[in-house]
């Protein structure tokens, strides 16, 4: 199993084997199934209005051990895709669309060319519902950061996924109406969110690309800047993602990354202050060394803290002197560019654009870290430590060696289904009861 080694699993032990009977023990398969079945699960099969045809119709993708990718993995139920996972084994699982038919029978359908007798073939294989994902990778981040995730750790960079799910949140809520929504923690770098009212799950590709675009303010990096769509005024939605954002630059990027302790770094901010002789004023005071200042309190004050403070005094002044129209845009937003530069969410587009894309499950273990993808609270985001939240399987198999009775695992399911799958389950219901009201006066009218 490729990677697998790399597991920090105690007491040694075969990795296979541990996978086994974390498969066999504490997998949530069933919880699984609920939430795939949006209501058409066997338990409601007698509905009038369940799609028996609709779980079947699911892309489960196994990544086997050799590195073995097997796509178009199709389970007509919950106990068909537990026995399924038992006996495989997969070091990893992915989730894919709802195709129009099984995707195992895919050969079957000819994308509507015609058939060797010369007749019309079979209608196309194609997806037709998917949630809406969206995934972050802190690797994204690299480039802005003096203390990189893959060199530190979590512990200065956690902020900017709790920040990135606080504003993903809000503005899937808000903004487009949607209501479940869930984070999961990748197991080693970053963060996904799913998307799971029917109105996201039934977006085209096009439709998918414009909700991810209108979260994308962030574009790379351009000239050694980063490429950002912002105007002046502001957008409310980005003044709602400002206001967020400012308080962790301030208070938690700037001290934890020491992003204006050195010139090297003061260097990246600065070139984005679109005033040269406020550049070389800012220049001459940091270059003296003075290391600290003393706030209006008579608190000590962190080096990069009390320097921003004196950029935005200087941006502020250089403002209230210029009259040319085009120079006061760029000094109005500089502050802003640097902001977002350093802290707004760097998502990956084209995992949200395409309905058949693949995503990793929840709860699945990754295979370099060992660590089990788990929920996150968005309302207490700030809160998770991926280091000590995030259980390995090794954590989870000697918690059940020990007799503990709820593993760290069970309070993680828990938290999936008061969090995500309760509400999920009474709309699901809801809209079946519809549908059957709808069916039922269509027939008395009819």
């Amino acid at each position: 199993m490729p990677g697998m080694g790399e597991m920090n699993y105690a007491e040694g032990g075969n990795v296979q084997d541990l996978m086994k009977l974390y498969y066999g023990r504490l997998y949530p398969h069933q919880t699984m199934y609920k939430w795939l079945a949006y209501g058409n699960d066997t338990a409601k099969a007698k509905h009038p209005k369940a799609d028996k045809s609709f779980f079947s119709r699911r892309e489960f993708c196994f990544t086997l051990e050799g590195d073995i990718f097997v796509r178009y993995q199709s389970f007509k139920d919950g106990s068909e895709l537990e026995s399924a996972i038992k006996a495989r084994c997969p070091s990893k699982i992915d989730i894919g669309p709802v195709y129009n038919v099984d995707p195992k029978k895919r050969a079957a359908y000819t994308g509507g060319a015609s058939d060797a007798a010369g007749g019309p073939g079979l209608r196309a294989f194609q997806a037709v519902e998917r949630e809406l994902v969206f995934d972050i990778d802190m690797d994204d981040y690299d480039d802005y950061l003096n203390f990189t995730h893959k060199e530190h750790g979590w512990s200065k960079c956690w902020a900017l996924m709790a920040v990135a799910i606080r504003i993903l949140d809000r503005g899937l809520r808000e903004d487009f109406g949607f209501e479940h929504i869930f984070f999961v923690f990748s197991g080693r770098r970053g963060i996904h969110c799913w998307v799971c009212d029917k109105r996201a799950r039934e977006l085209t590709d096009e439709q998918r690309a414009s909700v991810a675009n209108y979260f994308s303010i962030y574009k790379g990096i351009q000239e050694g800047k980063a490429k950002l769509m912002l105007s002046v005024p502001r957008h409310p939605s980005v003044q709602r993602a400002l206001d967020i954002l400012e308080p962790i630059f301030v208070d938690e990027m700037l001290p934890q990354q020491e992003l204006l302790d050195s010139q090297e770094s003061w260097e990246k901010i600065l070139q984005y202050v679109p005033d040269a002789d406020v550049c070389d004023k800012l220049r001459e005071r940091w270059q003296n060394g003075r290391r600290s200042s003393t706030s209006a309190n008579g608190e000590h004050e962190d080096v990069n803290k009390s320097r921003w403070a004196e950029l935005c005094r200087e941006v502020d002044r250089c403002l209230s002197r210029t009259k040319d129209p085009s120079k006061r845009r760029q000094l109005v937003k500089c502050k802003d560019e640097i902001i977002f530069a350093y802290t707004y969410p760097k998502l990956d587009v084209e995992v949200s654009k395409k309905r058949n894309h693949l995503l990793k499950a929840p709860f699945c273990v990754h295979p370099k870290t060992g660590k089990v993808c788990v929920p996150i609270d968005p309302e207490r985001a700030e809160e998770f430590d991926p280091d000590k939240d995030a259980p390995s399987v090794a954590q989870l198999l000697n918690q059940l060696d020990s007799g503990v009775t709820n593993t760290s695992m069970t309070e993680n399911v828990r938290l999936f289904e008061d969090l995500f799958l309760k509400a999920l389950s009474r709309t699901t219901q809801e809209e079946m009861s519809r549908k059957t009201r709808e069916a039922v006066k269509m027939d008395v009218d009819f």
